[in-house]
């Protein structure tokens, strides 16, 4: 009997280590199946630009893998069940299980509303294709009335501050607020703080600063010293948080919910089950846990893989360099910054602003979206067979 590898999410992470994998390993050896709940694939870095009325691309998750052999679900992972090793799924009202041998977790995040009253009900976000669609349309009819309307921003971290840089930019008639909790851009070093203030002056952003919003109503966020701050779209940016499934699951998790393995992704509780991208809580070569990111995604995906192989296979599994470089913040189209951090994950003093900060900003995300989108580009043609032992281990499993 085939190996079955189930892949859990079709983002940066997943669809990379799916795609890789078909490639690595025999296919008269595994059988891989790629679960995923939308048909295509999220440029989850630019769902910020959609939302501000910009088209960008969404491969479809077929055209992804055509010709891997990968099995593509398009389905809502609803539970796992790591004792039973079977993953539940639901497409529309048709529910059904799929059973795995090697799992691979990369469901990723979602916003996080953080307990606070009225976020679900009346705020918008970008962390998902139709969350950013909405907001989109609601841009759209302020866009179209007399006088505009008013967005407000929450939270200054780099989806708050591309957001809001993007939405003054792209609808110059709508007035834009940036709230954060701090000193705005807090983690940069002074230089890249004085040009984010430059370019929020430039783009007609207003910036509250030092301000904790506690309550969203329809038309206006109360503030913990008793303001009340006005908005026709309240969009929260206030962090991100995991899916409750692997909590549910009995894995050993986080308090935040994010899984706990060791230096190859695989999981601390259940060994045949390993995680990447945004659902994993692993330490970087600093000593400092790795931020949800993309980066962060592309050396978690790259280590999973690689222990995953490793582990079929019979063969060493190397070490994927697991580091945090620093951030590239979008101000809009034709800004940028660029800011490399050290060791200590703390801001070096020198940055990189304007428009070639922009323009570098842009060739990662083409990267990104290019290398997903040809998962086997430039892999070794050799396909592994697996070892005896995991050969018989699926047999019997699967008997």
């Amino acid at each position: 009997m085939k190996h079955r590898i189930v892949v859990l999410g079709a983002g940066y992470a997943g669809a990379y280590v799916a795609g890789t994998l078909a490639r690595r390993l025999s296919p008269a050896d595994t059988e891989i199946t790629v679960v995923n709940a939308e048909p295509d694939f999220v440029q989850r870095l630019r769902l910020h630009q959609l939302a501000a009325g910009q088209e960008i691309e969404a491969p479809k998750l077929a055209d992804v893998f055509a010709g891997t052999a990968i099995r593509l679900r398009v389905a809502l992972v609803t539970a796992v069940d790591p004792e039973r090793q079977v993953v539940a799924v639901a497409d529309g009202d048709v529910a059904g299980e799929l059973g795995y041998d090697t799992l691979l977790y990369a469901l990723g995040s979602h916003v996080a509303d953080h307990g606070v009253p009225g976020v679900a009900e009346h705020a918008f976000h970008v962390t998902s294709r139709p969350a950013a669609l909405r907001l989109r349309e609601r841009l759209d009819s302020l866009s179209g009335r007399d006088g505009g309307g008013s967005v407000l921003v929450v939270g200054d971290g780099l989806t708050g501050i591309e957001t809001a840089t993007e939405i003054a930019e792209s609808r110059p008639g709508l007035s834009v607020t940036l709230v954060a909790r701090g000193e705005l851009g807090a983690p940069l070093s002074a230089g890249a703080r004085s040009h984010l203030r430059q370019a929020c002056h430039r783009l007609d952003i207003s910036v509250r600063e030092h301000t904790s919003v506690e309550a969203v109503e329809a038309t206006r966020a109360l503030c913990a010293d008793g303001t009340a701050l006005a908005a026709d779209a309240t969009v929260w940016t206030a962090g991100f948080a995991v899916n409750p499934i692997a909590t549910a699951a009995g894995l050993q998790v986080t308090d935040d919910g994010r899984i706990v393995v060791d230096r190859t992704m695989r999981s601390l509780s259940h060994p045949n089950v390993y995680a990447a991208g945004d659902s994993v809580y692993t330490i970087g070569d600093n000593g400092r846990p790795l931020p949800m990111s993309c980066a962060s995604a592309g050396f978690t995906g790259m280590q999973a893989m690689k222990a995953i192989v490793g582990s079929l296979t019979g063969s060493k599994t190397a070490n994927v360099k697991l580091s945090y470089p620093g951030n590239h913040i979008s101000l809009g189209r034709r800004d940028g910054i660029l800011q490399m951090v050290d060791q200590e994950a703390q801001a070096k003093p020198k940055y990189l602003g304007g428009r070639k900060a922009a323009r570098i900003k842009a060739g990662i995300v083409r990267m990104s979206l290019w290398t997903t989108s040809h998962p086997t580009f430039g892999l070794p043609k050799r396909k592994h067979h697996l070892a005896a032992a995991q050969n018989g281990a699926a047999a019997r499993v699967a008997a």
